[in-house]
């Protein structure tokens, strides 16, 4: 992957041009290209594949969503852990993101899944892993996306305001392990899959817990209500 090639926030860029002269960047820039050739299709599209970077700018990160691969329906990766575009069905997970919300803030339920006005807000939604082959769960693990998003998390905790880390489930604990809790907020419960999603995720009440913990350093809250943009 070379830097003239990459669309991404200049501060974002700033912070992780070395990582993309990196050996395992190029080998994973080969890997997508090849995968390409043989005609097998890569959620999402290009252009989005840096898109919960391009849409919560480095200066106005203040809730951290790890999740760990997208989709891999027709339509559904957009870039944004967690989110899918309008018109596609709610996925199970994000249902029960809705429902906590609800129980925690009063909030009624969107009729849709497209999370894009949280990042715009500072929610960032980042994704493990960046990529996936379609129909194929996980098949871009292990990859090197795992490394270039541990260093995104990096200059999180190193360059950010405090922030707060929603970590949901082993995997995303795992990978925040590391994360500066005198500066950030951790905030921990498992994932909000349906598998496990009565194990302390339901009424974990992260949301409010983010939001009075950002009044209380003087940043500004998250309106989770305000979903309407496209």
């Amino acid at each position: 992957m070379k830097n003239r090639t990459i669309e991404l926030d200049t501060a974002w860029l700033d912070h992780l041009r070395a990582e993309f002269e990196q050996e395992y960047m190029r080998a994973l820039s080969k890997f997508l290209r090849d995968e390409k050739s043989l005609g097998k299709p890569i959620y999402p599209p290009g252009p989005d594949i840096f898109a919960a970077l391009n849409a919560t700018p480095l200066d106005q990160v203040k809730v951290v969503v790890l999740g760990q691969d997208p989709y891999h329906g027709p339509g559904q990766a957009h870039g944004l852990s967690f989110s899918v575009p309008r018109g596609v069905k709610i996925p199970p997970s994000l249902q029960n993101i809705y429902k906590e919300l609800e129980s925690d803030l009063g909030m009624p339920r969107p009729n849709h899944g497209h999370l894009r006005a949280w990042a715009k807000q500072g929610v960032l939604l980042l994704n493990s892993v960046l990529t996936v082959q379609a129909g194929n769960a996980g098949s871009h693990q292990g990859k090197g996306w795992e490394r270039f998003t541990d260093a995104v998390v990096n200059v999180i905790n190193q360059n950010a305001q405090s922030s707060v880390f929603l970590l949901w489930g082993a995997y995303a604990q795992k990978k925040g392990a590391n994360i500066n809790q005198n500066k950030h907020l951790v905030l921990q419960a498992p994932h909000p899959s349906p598998l496990s999603a009565h194990r302390g995720f339901l009424g974990c009440r992260h949301f409010s817990q983010a939001n009075a913990w950002l009044q209380e350093r003087g940043r500004s809250t998250i309106d989770w209500q305000q979903l309407d943009e496209s």
